[in-house]
């Protein structure tokens, strides 16, 4: 082969796989449009049961095409106990499943209708102008572009057929150590397991390697996109690494498992598989290879995930072994629980972890509003000092909550996603104005009833007391409302409204009639106490405004 002919192929080959890649980031980014609510409700779903998560873990992969997110959806969930790591494992493994759709969809050779798929989803996205036809022509086009990716790879490895030194390397392939090897190298170095099984496909139908290779270079590919899961765990909280290192020793012990049945998956997948008798030495070998090493890909997933659930309690034991909890450090006054930035690629999922950090952003103002009547009626300076920390807890969640929507809203969204990142913008904002209420005016009466000598009586503590629960219980359902998108809690809290107004001019009635009442100070007293009522109901106003940015369910 001459020098121009090698970089001619080396020139459509990087061509054809970045076609691929490209096809399949568009098919993916359709899906996740298309499929995103659904995600959502299954992931809302999601029980203690190993073999539920696992089927979840595989849909969910399936449609984002990446284990490594579904590993950061697993990390948000054991970090806010909806499961325990043991639990979490069947998700991880069933992520793997997900992934096996690539090596099915690339093992249909149907190049031919690749340029139409692709002139079909270019129309709909063209001529579309309402959002779910144009993410159909995006999972159109995406699949056209990523057989036409693997046609022209096909076309500029035709020269290689004749090529002896690359027909000897193709034949050592047949050793399965060297075929992992090379595999997980290339696998590592492309950050892509998905683009090597592509080229495993493609060269097996082009009849380069034989069946029993093809499933050593599969193998290969699983254990090379470990290091991607190693290194998405870089920098992140314990329970990401753990997961990450559930995730690899998965893979590897998978592998080791099945390296001396090499041949008996071969034999199975030929018995399972399409056959073409018709045919004879190399053509039958590229008619039938491609689809065989796609099924042993998903036989092999789904095995080694049946083998392991049954030990997903031994396998967290092994990993928290392995992965220690770090020694306490100097103490951060906090960070957000939730945001992870690999979400923001799928905006359904980042806006619901934005719902969660919501949650944990009101258990803080919940803590403050609970604590702040005791601390007015009859609380120390110092008890009211700690309110003012607490805020300061609130102001960085809400900052950082801020600074998180606003990425997502730099992503391609739908009308649908709009319009709820909105309601969240306006939802933490609301919360925010609680904690500032809370920080600056009721803390304020706090001190000024501490500075001019106010008792405030029994009689008005029992009423104030009354309105502050009622008010506890207004803001509790709204963040529920928006932690959970319950319409049904929002109802609740827009309800109350008349029952704000009546305890609002109970309140009233009261405090006049102590206007009169022959005590000290009672001025200042009537003037404190007054003021709490005003800033009471002023906190019900943000609670309510949390809640109207709930819609009723469609």
């Amino acid at each position: 082969m001459t020098t121009a002919s090698v970089l001619l192929m080396a020139v459509n080959l990087a061509g054809g796989l970045a076609l691929f890649l490209f096809g399949i980031d568009q098919m993916t980014e359709g899906l996740k449009s298309v499929a995103g609510e659904r995600m959502r409700s299954v992931l809302a779903r999601l029980t203690s049961n190993r073999f539920m998560g696992a089927m979840t873990g595989a849909f969910v992969t399936s449609i984002i095409q990446s284990s490594s997110v579904t590993t950061v959806l697993v990390v948000g969930f054991t970090t806010a106990g909806l499961m325990s790591f043991a639990q979490s494992i069947g998700v991880i493994m069933g992520a793997n499943i997900g992934t096996t759709i690539t090596a099915q969809i690339v093992a249909f050779k149907v190049t031919k209708a690749a340029l139409f798929m692709v002139a079909v989803g270019f129309s709909f996205l063209f001529f579309g102008k309402k959002s779910p036809l144009r993410h159909h022509g995006e999972i159109i086009m995406g699949l056209g572009l990523v057989f036409f990716g693997m046609s022209i790879m096909s076309d500029a490895m035709q020269p290689l057929r004749t090529f002896q030194p690359f027909l000897d390397f193709m034949a050592a392939m047949e050793n399965p150590f060297l075929g992992i090897l090379v595999a997980a190298a290339f696998t590592a170095l492309v950050q892509s397991s998905s683009a090597t099984t592509a080229i495993v496909i493609v060269m097996a139908g082009q009849g380069f390697i034989t069946l029993p290779a093809g499933i050593a270079l599969a193998f290969g590919a699983n254990v090379g996109t470990c290091v991607t899961a190693l290194l998405a765990a870089i920098g992140k909280p314990r329970e990401a690494l753990r997961a990450a290192v559930t995730h690899v020793l998965f893979n590897i012990a998978g592998v080791l498992v099945w390296l001396a049945f090499i041949d008996q998956l071969a034999h199975l997948v030929t018995t399972l598989s399409p056959t073409n008798p018709e045919l004879s030495g190399t053509q039958r070998l590229a008619a039938e290879a491609p689809r065989q090493i796609a099924n042993a890909h998903t036989i092999f997933n789904v095995a080694n995930t049946f083998i392991f659930i049954w030990f997903t309690t031994l396998i967290a034991r092994l990993v928290e072994w392995m992965v220690p909890d770090k020694p306490l450090e100097e103490e951060v006054i906090i960070s957000a629980r939730y945001l992870d930035q690999d979400l923001l690629s799928t905006p359904s999922l980042a806006l619901d972890m934005v719902r969660r950090e919501i949650r944990h952003m009101g258990e803080h103002v919940t803590e403050m509003l609970a604590a702040i009547m005791p601390a007015i009626l009859h609380g120390s300076a110092s008890s009211l000092r700690e309110l003012q920390e607490i805020d300061e807890r609130v102001d960085i969640l809400h900052a950082e909550i801020v600074i998180y929507l606003g990425r997502i809203s730099q992503r391609e969204l739908t009308e649908k996603q709009t319009a709820e990142l909105v309601g969240l913008m306006d939802a933490v904002n609301d919360l925010e104005n609680i904690g500032d209420v809370i920080e600056m005016n009721l803390v304020e009466l706090g001190r000024r009833r501490i500075g001019k000598g106010v008792a405030i009586s029994q009689p008005t503590q029992v009423v104030l007391t009354d309105f502050h629960q009622v008010v506890m219980d207004a803001v509790a359902a709204a963040i529920r409302a928006v932690g959970e998108d319950s319409y049904e809690d929002a109802r609740s809290v827009m309800d109350m409204k008349k029952e704000i107004m009546r305890i609002t001019n109970s309140a009233a009635t009261h405090e006049a009639q102590r206007l009169v009442a022959n005590e000290p100070h009672r001025i200042e007293a009537y003037t404190v106490e007054m003021d709490i009522a005003e800033k009471l109901q002023r906190i019900f106003y943000f609670a309510r405004r949390m809640a109207r940015t709930i819609q009723p369910d469609e």
